[in-house]
């Protein structure tokens, strides 16, 4: 398992709730805990490993012996939303870009975690804005579609030199086809079955 790179597909895929929470999902959570640490961030979700489901994982510390702050949303759904607050994001996905996004201050998450059981919280600044970035993810949506056109502008060479990358591997084999991901997702999505995609 590995974090996916733009334009991967399952980074446009729009995921489908987790139905099963096993050993293998738990498996897969903390691998994904692993990869963010090793990768610096603060946030990932399932479909920047190449899972179309809805879960995603936060330790807004990015501390990885702060265990005590790590949380887990299974299927998570944002009730109410308040206020607004610009901030500086970033996408391990898209790493080295960064942009300022308008989002809500404050806002409040029903989710599930690990144990199955259901979870209610309120959020405001940078969680939520962690929370609020991740759970896009889980609809297919990037921090890059959030902001004007003007900021989008200067980072369209990048774009281009990330998709030119991630073509060249497909190329050359190193990764499926845009159609052969796909198949694998909507397979996963069907099925319920967990079988990370190569990025």
């Amino acid at each position: 398992m590995q974090i996916v790179p733009y334009p991967h597909p399952a980074l446009r895929w729009k995921s489908r709730d987790v139905t099963r929470i096993d050993d293998t999902l738990r498996a897969v959570v903390a691998r994904m805990f692993e990869l963010m640490y090793e990768s610096k961030g603060i946030g990932l979700a399932a479909n920047q490993v190449g899972l179309p489901l809805r879960l995603f994982v936060v330790n807004v510390s990015g501390d990885p012996e702060k265990k005590d702050e790590e949380v887990v949303f299974i299927n998570p759904v944002i009730r109410n939303r308040s206020g607004s607050a610009v901030g500086e994001e970033g996408c391990l996905s898209l790493p080295g870009l960064y942009a300022d996004v308008s989002r809500p201050e404050t806002i409040v998450v029903e989710a599930f975690d690990l144990d199955g059981q259901p979870f209610r919280v309120k959020i405001d600044d940078l969680p939520a804005r962690v929370i609020q970035h991740e759970n896009d993810h889980l609809d297919g949506v990037l921090f890059i579609d959030r902001i004007d056109e003007t900021d989008l502008a200067q980072f369209v060479t990048k774009l281009n030199d990330f998709s030119s990358h991630f073509r060249k591997q497909q190329a050359a084999g190193e990764t499926p086809s845009d159609e052969d991901i796909e198949r694998l997702l909507k397979q996963m999505a069907e099925t319920g079955d967990i079988a990370p995609i190569a990025g």
